[in-house]
């Protein structure tokens, strides 16, 4: 009996998870402002034909820690310029080095261009650190600090992006100024109880043409066109 229980429970469980699954792209799709984020695993990517299908936005991964540069982030930063779709580079952050040792690569790396939408910066766990994360008062130093820097020179708030996990242990309570940009691929982030969120990456196997790449990261950004143009930095 108790092995038939727990087996129902499994399946009414899986059931739960296939409609809430189901629930993610009807959601987004309510949203008119689609984008898509990128990095090296894209390879080439036509930004033109991207245009064409509805892209209003971007997320360019330019840097990583204090040294590392995406190797594909010239050539998409000088292409997407050529074509109507807002871009922010974005920066993963390093628990390894000083918030302000990665704000100055950024800042040396992508520079300022009128047009662009605020830097974008990527906390979610790596490496070690999944099974142990930083503790969070260390981690909003570094990340804090970072903030601090790259809004001083772009004079604009950057964009938070974040993991469930990294959301619950890092953000939460914390930043609460910033716009966020939440991950939530297999359920909306409302059943999170995430309701302030600006960008959702609702998707990590979207399907579009002008790319090298099998599947790509597929967004919304919750407002309207002119609101986000109005992100922009002047």
């Amino acid at each position: 009996m108790l092995k038939k229980r727990r087996f129902l429970i499994h399946a009414l469980f899986c059931i739960y998870l296939f409609i809430l699954a189901a629930l993610v792209r009807p959601i987004a799709g309510s949203y008119e402002v689609k984008g898509v984020d990128v990095a090296r695993y894209q390879g080439e990517v036509d930004w033109s034909a991207f245009s064409e299908q509805g892209i209003a936005f971007a997320f360019i991964k330019a840097t990583e820690g204090s040294s590392h540069v995406d190797m594909r982030f010239q050539e998409n930063w000088e292409a997407v310029a050529k074509t109507s779709i807002l871009a922010a580079p974005y920066h993963f952050l390093s628990y390894d080095s000083s918030g302000a040792a990665q704000a100055e690569h950024y800042i040396t790396t992508v520079g300022k261009r009128r047009g662009m939408l605020p830097p974008a910066v990527d906390v979610e766990f790596y490496g070690d650190y999944y099974d142990t994360p930083m503790e969070p008062h260390k981690a909003r130093e570094i990340l804090g600090d970072l903030l601090e820097a790259l809004e001083k020179f772009y004079g604009a708030k950057p964009i938070i992006y974040a993991t469930r996990s990294a959301y619950t242990l890092y953000i939460k309570d914390y930043f609460t100024d910033y716009p966020l940009w939440i991950r939530g691929v297999y359920y909306p982030p409302f059943l999170d109880g995430i309701f302030s969120w600006t960008f959702w990456q609702y998707s990590d196997r979207g399907r579009l043409y002008g790319h090298e790449g099998v599947h790509i990261d597929l967004n919304v950004y919750r407002g309207t066109l002119d609101e986000l143009q109005g992100l922009v930095i002047k």
